[in-house]
């Protein structure tokens, strides 16, 4: 399929590691530039030069905390004076940790708010008058299949994520005619350090080793098996693809069928 990315610009948050770092590799490999920011320097520096010279496709990288508003309004602004331009967006951070309802502190509820809903918006307030500018825009955020099928140890993240999904139904409402759409992505456990220290959580609540939670736990995924970050980075290259243009304000979860809804 010619998803029609070439040349375009990617800001992909959290791209240090994980599914975030895949989404990058993806979009590089469809001939995008990537724009690429994470906590950590040094390993961000590994991932744009990997951009670069596999892809033969520009990195422009800063190192910062997604929490932080002003960071990333001049992370955005420092990526559209590099690039000339911004096409695609992607929110993403790290999730909040898991434990039940009465072991969490306001704190901890603060700080998922700021990093896992907060962050999106300013990520989206940011990049939206840039999108408009060129009539064409596609913003895809990475939250979890939580936001339809709850994990009883994941309350926080339960909770902060399903706004925004939320706020993406507002935006796809409100900025279709620009020629932008809005969309979310969900994956369910994917072969990840965050999936690998869930999988501790609940090995220690139980009593038993990881693998025997992680054998249980891909028992109960239609497939048989944790998804890989490619496969998710994957939906996130269709949904910022020029055949994607009507697609907009919808979530997609990449989760092997675990999800029971209907």
């Amino acid at each position: 399929m010619e998803t029609g990315l070439k040349d375009r610009v990617a800001i992909v948050a959290g791209s240090s590691q994980g599914i975030g770092r895949a989404i990058a590799l993806a979009f590089a490999a469809e001939g995008a530039h990537v724009a690429l920011c994470a906590r950590r320097r040094e390993v961000l520096d590994v991932v744009a030069a990997e951009v670069r010279s596999r892809f033969g496709v520009d990195a422009f990288s800063q190192a910062l905390d997604v929490s932080d508003d002003a960071a990333v309004r001049a992370f955005v602004d420092a990526a559209q004076t590099h690039f000339k331009r911004i096409d695609i967006c992607v929110p993403n951070a790290g999730g909040p940790p898991a434990k039940p309802f009465l072991a969490t502190t306001m704190e901890e509820w603060e700080r998922a708010w700021q990093l896992n809903l907060r962050s999106t918006v300013s990520f989206c307030q940011a990049v939206l008058p840039y999108m408009q500018q060129r009539h064409w825009g596609r913003i895809v955020t990475l939250t979890s299949y939580t936001v339809k099928q709850p994990v009883p140890e994941l309350v926080l993240s339960n909770t902060i994520r399903a706004g925004a999904m939320g706020l993406v139904r507002s935006l796809a409402g409100q900025f279709g005619r620009d020629g932008i759409t809005v969309n979310n992505v969900g994956p369910g456990f994917t072969a990840t350090s965050r999936s690998r220290s869930l999988l501790e959580t609940r090995a220690k609540s139980q009593g038993v080793t990881v693998e025997v939670v992680q054998a249980n736990l891909e028992k109960e995924i239609p497939v048989g098996r944790m998804a890989t970050p490619e496969e998710v980075a994957a939906m996130f290259v269709f949904l910022a693809s020029e055949a994607a243009a009507s697609v907009t304000g919808q979530t997609f979860l990449v989760d092997g069928g675990s999800y029971k809804g209907l």
